[in-house]
């Protein structure tokens, strides 16, 4: 039974989001303030956590960067629950580690469907992880080899260029901004700009969509970033 935290402070939207997910068989952790919550997901090791930004005390943008720091909790997922639906608070949010964000009001169906799509991924996250292969369709991704082949073709990527398509691939569907990618593929000391990361997607793009037949992997969602394609 996947355990959920979720951390808000109006009680009744915990009340509800509990109630919700109580229906589909999940255990639901509650905290009502940031620094609670970060406490609770360091004891009690959920499997997801719903966490609102605007909260008492530790807000919860801080909360996230903070889980997203340590290592006992940077891989829970986090879905950001706020209503607070302004573009950059979206970004924000992804950048500090959060894999979802959704905009009160919400529909708790939403919701459901969100929380049921990332444990998923999560799952599909931790295979790859024990098998050391990514395989999308026709694209495989072999970490061991370092070799990236598209309909059996193996394609010739450069080490950042290998490295950028591994980590989009084991995130489908999450949209990570240019500075975040930066951070994490070429360090926090890179003194280059996000002009970067834009270079060598178009130099990925060219390599793996050259093959006849070959779908469009990566996609630009803009204003925010870039996400790998699910399914």
């Amino acid at each position: 039974m996947p355990k959920i935290l979720v951390v808000d402070d109006e009680q009744p939207i915990r009340e509800l989001v509990k109630y919700n997910l109580e229906r589909e068989g999940f255990e639901v952790l509650l905290a009502g303030d940031g620094n609670t919550g970060l406490d609770m997901a360091r004891t009690e090791a959920p499997d997801l956590i719903i966490l609102d930004i605007m909260l008492p005390g530790m807000d919860g943008l801080s909360v996230c960067r903070t889980l997203h720091q340590e290592p006992a909790t940077r891989a829970i997922p986090i879905i950001m629950l706020s209503a607070r639906g302004e573009e950059v608070d979206k970004v924000l949010g992804l950048e500090l580690g959060a894999d979802d964000y959704i905009t009160k009001p919400f529909s708790p169906r939403e919701l459901i469907a969100r929380v049921k799509a990332r444990l998923r991924r999560q799952t599909t996250d931790n295979a790859i992880q024990e098998t050391g292969r990514i395989a999308v369709g026709k694209l495989i991704i072999d970490q061991d080899r370092f070799v990236v082949s598209v309909n059996g073709v193996k394609q010739d990527l450069t080490p950042k260029e290998f490295e950028l398509l591994r980590y989009l691939a084991r995130h489908p569907g999450k949209v990570f901004s240019r500075d975040f990618l930066l951070e994490q593929i070429w360090g926090y000391e890179y003194t280059g700009d996000s002009r970067t990361v834009d270079v060598h997607i178009r130099h990925i793009r060219q390599k793996l969509e050259q093959i006849p037949g070959a779908p469009q992997f990566i996609e630009t969602v803009r204003g925010v970033g870039y996400r790998f394609k699910e399914g």
